[in-house]
Protein backbone atom coordinates (compact mmCIF):
# COMPACT_ATOMS: atom_id res chain seq x y z
CA UNK A 1 0.00 0.00 0.00
CA UNK A 2 1.49 3.36 -1.06
CA UNK A 3 1.70 6.18 1.20
CA UNK A 4 0.35 9.86 0.47
CA UNK A 5 2.43 11.71 -1.37
CA UNK A 6 0.44 14.67 -1.48
CA UNK A 7 2.52 17.99 -1.59
CA UNK A 8 1.29 18.73 1.71
CA UNK A 9 2.54 15.26 2.80
CA UNK A 10 5.87 15.75 1.38
CA UNK A 11 7.73 13.71 4.03
CA UNK A 12 9.29 16.96 5.33
CA UNK A 13 9.10 17.88 9.08
CA UNK A 14 7.24 20.84 8.72
CA UNK A 15 6.93 24.24 7.52
CA UNK A 16 9.72 26.63 8.98
CA UNK A 17 9.33 30.61 9.93
CA UNK A 18 9.90 33.34 7.47
CA UNK A 19 13.77 33.80 7.18
CA UNK A 20 16.75 34.58 4.76
CA UNK A 21 19.07 32.38 3.65
CA UNK A 22 22.37 33.42 2.78
CA UNK A 23 24.34 30.79 0.45
CA UNK A 24 27.96 31.75 0.07
CA UNK A 25 29.69 30.49 -3.23
CA UNK A 26 26.29 30.91 -4.94
CA UNK A 27 28.18 30.78 -8.38
CA UNK A 28 29.80 27.58 -7.69
CA UNK A 29 28.93 23.90 -8.67
CA UNK A 30 27.55 22.56 -5.50
CA UNK A 31 24.76 25.69 -4.91
CA UNK A 32 23.11 24.84 -8.78
CA UNK A 33 23.32 21.77 -8.33
CA UNK A 34 22.43 21.21 -5.23
CA UNK A 35 21.46 23.71 -2.82
CA UNK A 36 19.21 25.63 -4.37
CA UNK A 37 16.89 23.00 -6.07
CA UNK A 38 17.00 21.78 -2.62
CA UNK A 39 15.65 25.20 -1.73
CA UNK A 40 12.87 25.15 -4.86
CA UNK A 41 12.07 21.74 -3.62
CA UNK A 42 10.86 22.98 0.13
CA UNK A 43 9.38 25.80 -1.55
CA UNK A 44 6.59 24.33 -3.83
CA UNK A 45 5.82 21.92 -1.04
CA UNK A 46 5.04 24.83 1.49
CA UNK A 47 8.00 23.54 3.42
CA UNK A 48 10.88 27.11 2.98
CA UNK A 49 8.34 29.00 4.87
CA UNK A 50 5.70 31.14 4.51
CA UNK A 51 7.91 34.30 3.24
CA UNK A 52 11.35 33.99 2.86
CA UNK A 53 14.23 35.33 0.40
CA UNK A 54 17.37 33.41 -0.30
CA UNK A 55 20.62 36.09 -1.23
CA UNK A 56 23.58 34.66 -2.86
CA UNK A 57 26.78 35.87 -1.85
CA UNK A 58 30.16 35.19 -4.57
CA UNK A 59 33.05 36.81 -5.64
CA UNK A 60 31.36 36.45 -9.73
CA UNK A 61 29.72 39.67 -10.47
CA UNK A 62 25.83 39.50 -11.24
CA UNK A 63 22.89 41.25 -10.96
CA UNK A 64 19.39 39.52 -9.21
CA UNK A 65 18.16 39.37 -12.62
CA UNK A 66 21.27 37.39 -14.19
CA UNK A 67 21.75 35.24 -10.71
CA UNK A 68 17.79 33.79 -10.99
CA UNK A 69 18.18 33.38 -14.98
CA UNK A 70 21.34 31.06 -13.68
CA UNK A 71 20.03 29.09 -11.30
CA UNK A 72 16.91 28.32 -13.52
CA UNK A 73 18.95 27.45 -15.87
CA UNK A 74 20.92 25.40 -13.89
CA UNK A 75 18.00 23.76 -11.75
CA UNK A 76 15.96 22.62 -15.13
CA UNK A 77 19.11 20.17 -15.70
CA UNK A 78 18.33 18.18 -12.03
CA UNK A 79 16.69 15.09 -12.11
CA UNK A 80 16.71 14.77 -8.25
CA UNK A 81 13.87 17.10 -7.83
CA UNK A 82 11.67 15.92 -11.18
CA UNK A 83 10.34 18.51 -14.02
CA UNK A 84 10.35 22.30 -13.19
CA UNK A 85 7.33 24.23 -13.39
CA UNK A 86 7.95 27.13 -15.07
CA UNK A 87 5.14 28.83 -12.87
CA UNK A 88 6.13 27.61 -9.42
CA UNK A 89 10.00 28.56 -10.54
CA UNK A 90 8.71 31.98 -11.32
CA UNK A 91 7.26 32.36 -8.02
CA UNK A 92 10.23 30.62 -6.59
CA UNK A 93 13.04 33.12 -8.60
CA UNK A 94 11.31 35.88 -7.21
CA UNK A 95 12.56 36.08 -3.85
CA UNK A 96 16.22 34.94 -5.27
CA UNK A 97 18.93 38.14 -4.62
CA UNK A 98 22.18 38.40 -5.57
CA UNK A 99 24.85 40.14 -3.32
CA UNK A 100 28.21 40.20 -4.69
CA UNK A 101 31.98 40.66 -3.04
CA UNK A 102 35.01 38.91 -1.92
CA UNK A 103 35.05 36.50 0.93
CA UNK A 104 37.60 38.70 3.41
CA UNK A 105 36.26 41.98 2.11
CA UNK A 106 34.64 43.90 4.99
CA UNK A 107 32.62 46.31 2.80
CA UNK A 108 30.63 43.45 1.03
CA UNK A 109 29.47 41.88 4.46
CA UNK A 110 28.06 45.49 5.31
CA UNK A 111 26.62 45.45 2.08
CA UNK A 112 25.23 42.21 3.05
CA UNK A 113 24.26 43.31 6.25
CA UNK A 114 22.13 46.48 4.80
CA UNK A 115 20.51 44.39 2.13
CA UNK A 116 19.17 41.52 4.60
CA UNK A 117 17.63 44.46 7.10
CA UNK A 118 15.82 46.16 4.07
CA UNK A 119 14.67 42.73 2.84
CA UNK A 120 13.34 41.56 5.79
CA UNK A 121 11.79 44.46 6.82
CA UNK A 122 10.13 44.33 3.75
CA UNK A 123 8.98 41.11 3.36
CA UNK A 124 8.49 40.45 7.53
CA UNK A 125 10.58 38.42 7.81
CA UNK A 126 11.65 38.28 11.46
CA UNK A 127 15.40 38.38 11.59
CA UNK A 128 15.73 34.69 11.21
CA UNK A 129 18.92 34.23 8.93
CA UNK A 130 20.73 31.06 7.70
CA UNK A 131 24.04 31.11 6.13
CA UNK A 132 25.29 28.14 3.97
CA UNK A 133 28.80 28.07 3.12
CA UNK A 134 29.15 26.23 -0.26
CA UNK A 135 32.25 27.46 -1.00
CA UNK A 136 36.10 26.25 -0.97
CA UNK A 137 36.88 24.79 2.91
CA UNK A 138 40.47 27.17 2.62
CA UNK A 139 37.45 30.35 2.89
CA UNK A 140 35.58 29.15 5.83
CA UNK A 141 37.64 31.41 8.63
CA UNK A 142 37.39 34.46 6.65
CA UNK A 143 33.86 33.87 5.90
CA UNK A 144 33.19 33.36 9.39
CA UNK A 145 35.45 36.04 10.44
CA UNK A 146 33.57 38.85 8.57
CA UNK A 147 30.47 37.52 9.90
CA UNK A 148 31.76 38.24 12.98
CA UNK A 149 32.90 41.33 12.74
CA UNK A 150 29.95 42.78 10.80
CA UNK A 151 27.71 41.58 13.83
CA UNK A 152 25.77 38.79 11.13
CA UNK A 153 26.42 36.15 13.41
CA UNK A 154 24.27 36.54 16.55
CA UNK A 155 20.30 37.37 16.36
CA UNK A 156 18.90 41.05 16.17
CA UNK A 157 16.08 39.96 18.72
CA UNK A 158 15.18 37.57 21.95
CA UNK A 159 12.59 35.87 19.04
CA UNK A 160 14.58 35.48 16.01
CA UNK A 161 17.90 33.08 15.04
CA UNK A 162 20.91 32.80 13.21
CA UNK A 163 22.27 29.64 12.23
CA UNK A 164 25.53 28.47 9.86
CA UNK A 165 25.41 25.59 7.55
CA UNK A 166 28.99 23.97 6.52
CA UNK A 167 29.76 21.71 3.95
CA UNK A 168 32.54 19.09 4.54
CA UNK A 169 35.71 18.87 4.54
CA UNK A 170 35.75 19.90 8.16
CA UNK A 171 39.48 20.27 7.95
CA UNK A 172 42.16 17.41 6.66
CA UNK A 173 43.64 16.80 9.53
CA UNK A 174 42.56 16.34 13.54
CA UNK A 175 44.55 19.56 13.63
CA UNK A 176 42.96 21.66 11.34
CA UNK A 177 39.52 20.22 11.89
CA UNK A 178 40.53 21.81 15.76
CA UNK A 179 41.53 24.65 14.23
CA UNK A 180 38.53 25.91 11.79
CA UNK A 181 36.38 24.35 14.97
CA UNK A 182 38.43 26.96 16.97
CA UNK A 183 37.35 29.62 14.40
CA UNK A 184 33.85 28.54 14.18
CA UNK A 185 32.98 28.82 17.98
CA UNK A 186 34.73 32.29 18.33
CA UNK A 187 31.85 33.71 16.33
CA UNK A 188 29.00 31.49 16.69
CA UNK A 189 28.11 28.82 19.34
CA UNK A 190 27.77 25.61 18.88
CA UNK A 191 23.90 25.06 18.97
CA UNK A 192 24.16 27.31 16.05
CA UNK A 193 26.11 25.64 13.95
CA UNK A 194 25.18 22.61 11.11
CA UNK A 195 28.07 20.66 10.33
CA UNK A 196 26.26 18.75 6.61
CA UNK A 197 26.41 15.13 5.78
CA UNK A 198 24.18 14.83 2.85
CA UNK A 199 24.52 11.09 3.38
CA UNK A 200 22.48 11.45 6.57
CA UNK A 201 19.22 12.93 4.81
CA UNK A 202 18.73 9.79 2.88
CA UNK A 203 15.86 8.21 4.24
CA UNK A 204 17.54 4.12 4.62
CA UNK A 205 19.71 6.02 6.66
CA UNK A 206 17.26 7.43 9.06
CA UNK A 207 15.54 4.60 8.94
CA UNK A 208 18.54 2.97 10.17
CA UNK A 209 16.92 4.42 14.14
CA UNK A 210 13.14 3.14 12.91
CA UNK A 211 13.75 0.01 11.97
CA UNK A 212 16.40 -1.02 15.25
CA UNK A 213 14.10 1.08 17.91
CA UNK A 214 10.57 0.77 16.70
CA UNK A 215 11.08 -3.04 15.75
CA UNK A 216 10.71 -5.88 18.15
CA UNK A 217 12.39 -8.42 15.56
CA UNK A 218 15.38 -6.37 15.00
CA UNK A 219 16.86 -5.39 18.16
CA UNK A 220 16.85 -8.29 20.74
CA UNK A 221 19.23 -9.52 17.68
CA UNK A 222 21.58 -6.44 17.09
CA UNK A 223 24.29 -7.20 19.17
CA UNK A 224 27.49 -9.44 19.56
CA UNK A 225 25.33 -12.51 20.25
CA UNK A 226 24.07 -12.61 16.99
CA UNK A 227 25.72 -10.34 14.52
CA UNK A 228 28.74 -12.13 12.96
CA UNK A 229 30.38 -8.84 11.33
CA UNK A 230 28.87 -6.11 9.58
CA UNK A 231 29.83 -4.70 6.25
CA UNK A 232 29.62 -1.09 5.13
CA UNK A 233 30.16 -0.30 1.17
CA UNK A 234 30.15 3.07 -1.12
CA UNK A 235 31.14 2.65 -3.76
CA UNK A 236 31.51 5.11 -7.09
CA UNK A 237 31.80 3.67 -11.23
CA UNK A 238 33.14 7.53 -11.58
CA UNK A 239 36.63 8.56 -11.33
CA UNK A 240 37.82 12.09 -10.25
CA UNK A 241 37.04 13.28 -13.53
CA UNK A 242 37.94 16.76 -13.76
CA UNK A 243 38.68 16.98 -10.08
CA UNK A 244 42.03 15.45 -10.08
CA UNK A 245 43.62 18.48 -8.65
CA UNK A 246 41.54 18.43 -5.06
CA UNK A 247 41.71 14.58 -5.22
CA UNK A 248 45.48 14.64 -4.83
CA UNK A 249 45.29 16.32 -1.80
CA UNK A 250 42.68 14.30 -0.24
CA UNK A 251 42.14 10.92 -1.43
CA UNK A 252 39.50 8.28 -0.51
CA UNK A 253 40.57 8.56 3.46
CA UNK A 254 39.41 11.70 4.12
CA UNK A 255 36.95 12.38 1.38
CA UNK A 256 34.95 9.41 2.51
CA UNK A 257 35.81 7.33 5.45
CA UNK A 258 36.18 10.30 7.93
CA UNK A 259 32.96 11.41 7.07
CA UNK A 260 30.16 9.36 4.81
CA UNK A 261 31.48 6.02 5.83
CA UNK A 262 32.05 6.90 10.11
CA UNK A 263 28.52 8.47 10.15
CA UNK A 264 26.99 4.92 8.95
CA UNK A 265 29.29 3.14 11.27
CA UNK A 266 27.99 5.35 14.12
CA UNK A 267 24.38 4.76 12.80
CA UNK A 268 24.18 0.89 13.05
CA UNK A 269 26.33 0.70 16.14
CA UNK A 270 24.96 3.80 18.45
CA UNK A 271 22.82 2.51 21.48
CA UNK A 272 19.57 4.02 21.85
CA UNK A 273 19.37 7.58 23.40
CA UNK A 274 16.85 8.31 25.69
CA UNK A 275 15.00 10.38 23.21
CA UNK A 276 15.26 11.20 19.75
CA UNK A 277 16.53 14.17 19.72
CA UNK A 278 19.58 16.31 18.77
CA UNK A 279 22.18 15.77 22.04
CA UNK A 280 20.75 12.29 22.73
CA UNK A 281 21.41 10.99 19.43
CA UNK A 282 24.60 12.39 18.74
CA UNK A 283 25.78 12.33 21.97
CA UNK A 284 25.10 8.46 21.51
CA UNK A 285 27.00 8.55 18.42
CA UNK A 286 30.11 10.35 19.60
CA UNK A 287 30.52 7.21 22.58
CA UNK A 288 30.36 4.67 19.51
CA UNK A 289 33.11 6.78 17.55
CA UNK A 290 35.04 6.91 21.06
CA UNK A 291 34.77 3.34 21.57
CA UNK A 292 36.51 2.68 18.17
CA UNK A 293 39.36 0.72 18.59
CA UNK A 294 42.54 3.07 17.61
CA UNK A 295 44.90 1.91 15.06
CA UNK A 296 48.52 1.42 15.75
CA UNK A 297 51.92 1.13 12.94
CA UNK A 298 50.88 -2.78 13.37
CA UNK A 299 47.10 -2.55 12.88
CA UNK A 300 47.64 0.12 10.04
CA UNK A 301 49.48 -2.82 7.99
CA UNK A 302 46.90 -5.62 8.95
CA UNK A 303 43.89 -3.91 8.92
CA UNK A 304 43.91 -0.82 6.21
CA UNK A 305 44.02 -1.47 2.45
CA UNK A 306 44.63 1.02 -0.01
CA UNK A 307 44.48 0.97 -4.07
CA UNK A 308 44.31 3.29 -6.83
CA UNK A 309 42.26 2.39 -9.95
CA UNK A 310 43.92 1.36 -13.08
CA UNK A 311 42.82 1.50 -16.93
CA UNK A 312 39.89 -1.24 -17.54
CA UNK A 313 36.44 -1.04 -18.78
CA UNK A 314 33.12 0.05 -17.56
CA UNK A 315 30.45 -1.50 -19.26
CA UNK A 316 31.85 -1.66 -23.19
CA UNK A 317 33.74 1.41 -22.10
CA UNK A 318 37.71 1.72 -21.62
CA UNK A 319 38.59 4.23 -18.75
CA UNK A 320 42.14 5.37 -18.05
CA UNK A 321 44.08 5.20 -14.99
CA UNK A 322 44.21 7.12 -12.07
CA UNK A 323 47.79 8.28 -12.50
CA UNK A 324 46.10 9.35 -16.22
CA UNK A 325 43.86 11.82 -14.86
CA UNK A 326 44.47 15.69 -15.51
CA UNK A 327 45.90 17.07 -12.70
CA UNK A 328 47.22 13.91 -10.77
CA UNK A 329 50.80 13.34 -10.42
CA UNK A 330 51.86 10.15 -12.79
CA UNK A 331 53.59 8.74 -9.75
CA UNK A 332 51.25 9.62 -7.78
CA UNK A 333 50.64 7.68 -4.17
CA UNK A 334 46.79 9.26 -3.09
CA UNK A 335 44.18 6.47 -3.02
CA UNK A 336 40.96 6.04 -5.03
CA UNK A 337 40.11 2.70 -2.55
CA UNK A 338 40.08 2.03 0.60
CA UNK A 339 38.93 -0.85 2.92
CA UNK A 340 39.28 -1.18 6.60
CA UNK A 341 38.56 -3.42 9.48
CA UNK A 342 37.34 -1.75 12.55
CA UNK A 343 36.67 -3.49 16.31
CA UNK A 344 34.42 -1.46 18.74
CA UNK A 345 35.40 -1.95 21.94
CA UNK A 346 32.20 -2.06 23.86
CA UNK A 347 29.81 -4.60 25.11
CA UNK A 348 27.55 -4.65 22.75
CA UNK A 349 30.10 -5.14 20.14
CA UNK A 350 32.89 -6.61 21.24
CA UNK A 351 34.61 -9.23 18.89
CA UNK A 352 32.34 -8.52 15.84
CA UNK A 353 34.05 -6.72 13.34
CA UNK A 354 33.05 -3.57 10.91
CA UNK A 355 34.23 -4.06 7.78
CA UNK A 356 34.98 -1.04 5.67
CA UNK A 357 35.25 0.02 1.87
CA UNK A 358 35.25 2.99 -0.56
CA UNK A 359 36.22 3.51 -3.94
CA UNK A 360 36.28 5.09 -7.44
CA UNK A 361 35.62 3.10 -10.66
CA UNK A 362 34.13 0.05 -8.87
CA UNK A 363 31.95 -2.31 -10.73
CA UNK A 364 28.99 -0.65 -9.28
CA UNK A 365 27.48 2.48 -7.81
CA UNK A 366 25.79 1.51 -4.70
CA UNK A 367 25.81 2.31 -0.62
CA UNK A 368 25.05 -0.22 1.44
CA UNK A 369 25.30 -1.66 4.54
CA UNK A 370 24.87 -5.40 5.01
CA UNK A 371 24.84 -6.94 8.51
CA UNK A 372 25.83 -10.54 8.42
CA UNK A 373 24.20 -12.75 11.05
CA UNK A 374 25.67 -15.87 13.21
CA UNK A 375 24.72 -19.08 11.52
CA UNK A 376 21.81 -20.87 12.96
CA UNK A 377 23.16 -24.35 15.21
CA UNK A 378 23.00 -27.07 11.66
CA UNK A 379 22.47 -30.00 13.58
CA UNK A 380 19.36 -31.14 11.42
CA UNK A 381 20.50 -29.67 8.31
CA UNK A 382 24.31 -30.56 8.96
CA UNK A 383 24.97 -32.26 5.76
CA UNK A 384 23.72 -29.26 3.36
CA UNK A 385 24.89 -25.87 2.88
CA UNK A 386 22.98 -23.47 4.05
CA UNK A 387 24.06 -19.20 4.05
CA UNK A 388 24.01 -16.97 7.08
CA UNK A 389 20.95 -15.06 7.58
CA UNK A 390 21.78 -11.68 5.75
CA UNK A 391 20.24 -8.05 6.43
CA UNK A 392 21.03 -5.79 4.01
CA UNK A 393 20.14 -1.59 3.61
CA UNK A 394 20.57 -0.15 0.35
CA UNK A 395 21.01 3.05 0.79
CA UNK A 396 21.91 4.15 -2.90
CA UNK A 397 21.00 4.26 -5.91
CA UNK A 398 17.95 2.36 -4.88
CA UNK A 399 16.79 3.11 -1.44
CA UNK A 400 15.18 0.17 0.50
CA UNK A 401 15.53 -3.03 2.85
CA UNK A 402 16.15 -6.65 1.84
CA UNK A 403 16.87 -9.84 3.99
CA UNK A 404 17.46 -13.38 2.99
CA UNK A 405 16.92 -16.72 4.53
CA UNK A 406 16.88 -20.14 3.70
CA UNK A 407 13.90 -21.69 2.31
CA UNK A 408 13.23 -25.48 1.17
CA UNK A 409 12.99 -25.26 -2.48
CA UNK A 410 9.38 -27.97 -4.22
CA UNK A 411 10.22 -31.27 -4.71
CA UNK A 412 10.24 -34.48 -2.47
CA UNK A 413 14.47 -33.14 -1.68
CA UNK A 414 14.36 -31.71 1.90
CA UNK A 415 17.04 -29.06 -0.49
CA UNK A 416 17.31 -25.87 0.95
CA UNK A 417 17.92 -22.27 -0.96
CA UNK A 418 18.64 -18.65 -0.18
CA UNK A 419 15.83 -16.55 -0.87
CA UNK A 420 15.45 -12.49 -0.40
CA UNK A 421 12.49 -10.27 0.75
CA UNK A 422 13.01 -6.85 -0.49
CA UNK A 423 11.28 -3.19 0.59
CA UNK A 424 11.70 -0.74 -1.99
CA UNK A 425 10.21 3.01 -0.95
CA UNK A 426 10.13 4.04 -4.19
CA UNK A 427 7.46 0.95 -4.08
CA UNK A 428 6.29 0.78 -0.52
CA UNK A 429 5.80 5.07 -0.26
CA UNK A 430 5.08 5.60 -4.07
CA UNK A 431 7.21 7.52 -6.85
CA UNK A 432 7.41 11.06 -4.53
CA UNK A 433 11.17 12.26 -4.90
CA UNK A 434 12.73 14.04 -1.88
CA UNK A 435 16.93 14.79 -2.00
CA UNK A 436 19.23 14.64 1.11
CA UNK A 437 20.10 17.72 1.10
CA UNK A 438 15.61 19.47 1.01
CA UNK A 439 15.55 17.49 4.24
CA UNK A 440 18.42 18.61 5.86
CA UNK A 441 17.86 21.86 5.10
CA UNK A 442 14.35 21.45 6.14
CA UNK A 443 15.76 20.52 9.54
CA UNK A 444 18.18 22.95 10.07
CA UNK A 445 15.71 25.47 9.31
CA UNK A 446 13.41 24.26 12.20
CA UNK A 447 16.20 23.66 14.25
CA UNK A 448 16.52 20.11 14.58
CA UNK A 449 20.06 19.30 14.47
CA UNK A 450 19.72 15.35 14.85
CA UNK A 451 21.42 14.83 11.76
CA UNK A 452 23.77 17.27 11.69
CA UNK A 453 27.64 16.47 13.35
CA UNK A 454 28.79 18.10 16.05
CA UNK A 455 32.21 19.60 16.79
CA UNK A 456 33.55 16.70 19.14
CA UNK A 457 32.36 13.82 16.75
CA UNK A 458 34.28 15.80 14.00
CA UNK A 459 37.51 15.65 16.24
CA UNK A 460 36.49 11.91 17.24
CA UNK A 461 36.21 10.81 13.34
CA UNK A 462 39.87 12.27 12.70
CA UNK A 463 41.41 10.67 15.71
CA UNK A 464 40.67 7.63 14.41
CA UNK A 465 41.84 8.72 10.70
CA UNK A 466 45.04 10.73 11.22
CA UNK A 467 47.12 7.95 12.95
CA UNK A 468 46.30 6.04 9.09
CA UNK A 469 47.74 9.34 7.01
CA UNK A 470 50.77 9.29 9.53
CA UNK A 471 51.63 5.68 8.67
CA UNK A 472 50.89 6.44 4.72
CA UNK A 473 52.87 9.33 5.18
CA UNK A 474 56.08 7.62 6.31
CA UNK A 475 55.53 4.83 4.16
CA UNK A 476 57.64 6.92 1.03
CA UNK A 477 58.90 3.49 -0.46
CA UNK A 478 55.39 1.76 -0.55
CA UNK A 479 53.80 0.92 -3.57
CA UNK A 480 49.99 1.50 -3.63
CA UNK A 481 47.69 -2.22 -4.90
CA UNK A 482 46.48 -1.18 -8.91
CA UNK A 483 43.19 -2.51 -9.37
CA UNK A 484 41.49 -2.59 -12.81
CA UNK A 485 38.49 -0.24 -13.53
CA UNK A 486 35.48 -1.80 -13.20
CA UNK A 487 36.71 -4.52 -10.46
CA UNK A 488 35.99 -4.68 -6.60
CA UNK A 489 39.46 -3.17 -6.02
CA UNK A 490 42.73 -4.67 -5.04
CA UNK A 491 43.24 -8.47 -4.24
CA UNK A 492 44.43 -7.35 -0.73
CA UNK A 493 41.03 -5.85 -0.11
CA UNK A 494 39.89 -9.58 -0.43
CA UNK A 495 42.64 -10.88 1.64
CA UNK A 496 41.37 -8.51 4.09
CA UNK A 497 38.43 -10.81 4.94
CA UNK A 498 39.46 -13.81 3.63
CA UNK A 499 41.91 -13.93 6.66
CA UNK A 500 38.86 -14.07 8.81
CA UNK A 501 37.33 -16.67 7.14
CA UNK A 502 35.21 -14.11 5.38
CA UNK A 503 34.20 -12.79 2.44
CA UNK A 504 32.25 -9.27 0.58
CA UNK A 505 29.04 -9.73 -0.39
CA UNK A 506 29.37 -7.82 -3.70
CA UNK A 507 25.94 -6.03 -4.64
Amino acid sequence: MAADTNRSGSGYGGVAEPCSVILFGASGDLAKRKVIPALYDLAIHDALGPRYALVGFARTPMTDESFRATAGEAAKSISEVGPIDPKEWDGFASNLYYSPGDYNNQEAYAQLGKRLSDLEASKKLGGNRLFYLSTPPEVYPDIVEQLGRAGLARPATPDSWVRIIIEKPFGRDLATAKELNQSVLNVFEEKQVYRIDHYLGKDTVQNLLVLRFSNGIFEPLWNRNYVDHVQITAAETLGVERRGGFYESTGALRDMIQSHVLQLTSLVAVEPPASFDATAVRNEKLKVLQSIRPFNLEMVAQSVVRGQYAPGNLGDKPVPSYRQEPGVNPASKTETFVAAKLLIDNWRWAGVPFYLRTGKRLAKRTTEIMIQFRCAPHIVFRERDIEPNRLYLNIQPDEGISVTFGAKRPGTEMSIGNVTMNFSYREGFGGATRSAYATLLNDCLRGDATLFDRGDSVEAAWSLVDPILDVWSAAKTATVPQYPSGSWGPRESDLLLEHDGRHWCNP
